[in-house]
């Protein structure tokens, strides 16, 4: 496989459990480019988010999770899912900047929620779909 196919592959699998988070929180989504969307916008905008979600966690990720460390130990594990909360409203800070419109109506629950479902959509779709690896 070519070494950007896997990226790609990553992008993908962030872009649907973003979007399958969307489907299932109330409280997170995305708007349209002005008004109403069409369905290749829409897909558009959630590989963007998709894309600006992975960079986050190559970049950012890496270091919370280090500062975090004596938390993951004493949670069990289960403070991984405070930090991808932290990782989605990150996100979400960075595309204010983009007319892509992806918000989080409240940080500590609905955050929470999508990345659990994140979390758990991103994990099987990793199992099923080759990356390189």
């Amino acid at each position: 496989m070519w070494p950007m196919t896997g990226f790609l592959i990553k992008v993908g699998v962030n872009a649907v459990a973003i979007w399958l988070a969307t489907l299932v929180v109330p409280g997170i989504g995305i708007g349209g480019l002005g008004g109403e969307s069409d369905t290749g916008q829409n897909v558009l905008t959630f590989l963007a988010i998709g894309l600006i979600f992975g960079l986050v966690n190559a970049v950012i990720k890496p270091v919370v999770k280090l500062l975090a460390l004596p938390f993951y130990i004493l949670s069990l594990g289960l403070f991984a899912f405070l930090v991808n909360a932290l990782m989605l409203q990150i996100t979400e800070w960075i595309s204010e900047a983009t007319p892509l419109s992806f918000y989080i109506v409240e940080f500590f629950w609905d955050a929470v929620l999508a990345a659990i479902v994140v979390t758990f959509v991103s994990m099987v779709l990793n199992l099923i779909l080759p990356d390189g690896d």
